[in-house]
């Protein structure tokens, strides 16, 4: 540490040097804003069949049951945003991935720099009980980033970083130390409704609130039977996740480039067409999906997913 610094002040400043783009603190407690909402969100089946939703409803809402003896937060953000746009197929049929997931999964990239993080502050600051978590867990990541001070909850659901705007992996360390919290910043959508004007499968149901069930992300990664008939001609070109209510919102304007090698997508994947993935293999879909966020999908889910974006009506 540097002389006169703070634990708060190491905490940001080796965060910064490991690769992320922001780090904030918030106390460990109970959620009762929260509650009601997921709540809510459950009880109208928002989560499909993600059925792991409706699971440890009482951890997912208080952190200190996920990690006995947890004092604070340290919410991280870790930026994924190409350097330019990304499309495979090709111009008559082009095949849309979700930016996140040209290149090296997140969870083993973002999950190395919480170890490093992890470490060095075991080393500066001694023996520290908790864990790191990445979109593994039932944590309520985007409401403890947005506790943090790292942006607002947009009405598409995805945090929001005022000067970043939101292309970014949100991650956590649960911990017994005692940190001063950040407060929450200003929510600046305003009266925008891009986000929700531009879903094509209308998964926006009001502002502030997705129906997960409806999503193109939820179609794509998450279901396992087929697309229902009334979204196939719907899915925009997208056979693995979806960007646009991201893509739309004015406050990416302000996203620039990540830095990070493992996120550069993967030739093997960016020259595949429409037939390629059709004629695709088991083998062949092990070595291009190996470490990478579609495997998530399978080869199956994946040849569903073409054949559903490109079957246009």
């Amino acid at each position: 540490m540097l002389q006169g610094e703070t634990t708060e002040s190491f905490i940001r400043r080796t965060s910064r040097d490991i690769g992320f783009s922001f780090c904030g603190f918030s106390k460990a407690e109970f959620l009762e804003e929260e509650a009601p909402r997921l709540e809510q969100w459950l009880q109208k089946n928002m989560h499909g069949s993600m059925s792991y939703m409706a699971n440890h409803f009482d951890k997912r809402l208080d952190p200190r049951l996920l990690v006995p003896g947890a004092k604070s937060i340290i919410s991280l953000l870790y930026n994924y945003f190409p350097e330019k746009e990304i499309t495979g197929g090709d111009q008559e049929t082009p095949l849309k991935i979700s930016k996140y997931a040209y290149g090296e999964d997140y969870h083993y990239v973002v999950k190395d720099k919480l170890k490093q993080l992890s470490a060095r502050m075991v080393e500066h600051l001694g023996s520290i009980e908790g864990r790191a978590f990445v979109d593994s867990a039932p944590v309520m990541d985007k409401v403890w980033a947005k506790r943090a001070g790292l942006g607002w909850i947009g009405k598409n659901s995805n945090l929001i970083n005022k000067g970043h705007g939101s292309f970014f992996f949100i991650a956590e360390l649960i911990v017994d130390l005692e940190l001063l919290p950040d407060g929450p910043v200003k929510d600046h959508c305003g009266t925008c409704t891009a986000c929700i004007d531009a879903c094509p499968t209308e998964a926006i149901v009001e502002p502030y609130v997705v129906d997960g069930s409806k999503c193109i992300s939820y179609f794509t990664i998450e279901l396992r039977e087929s697309i229902p008939a009334s979204y196939q001609n719907k899915l925009d070109d997208w056979i693995f996740g979806c960007d646009v209510c991201q893509d739309v919102c004015p406050w990416n304007r302000f996203s620039s480039a990540h830095h990070e090698s493992r996120f550069n997508p993967r030739e093997s994947i960016l020259s595949l067409q429409k037939k390629d993935w059709l004629e695709m293999n088991e083998d062949l879909f092990s070595d291009l999906s190996k470490r990478s966020p579609i495997s998530r999908a399978g080869l199956e889910g994946m040849r569903r997913n073409v054949t559903s974006a490109t079957n246009k009506k």
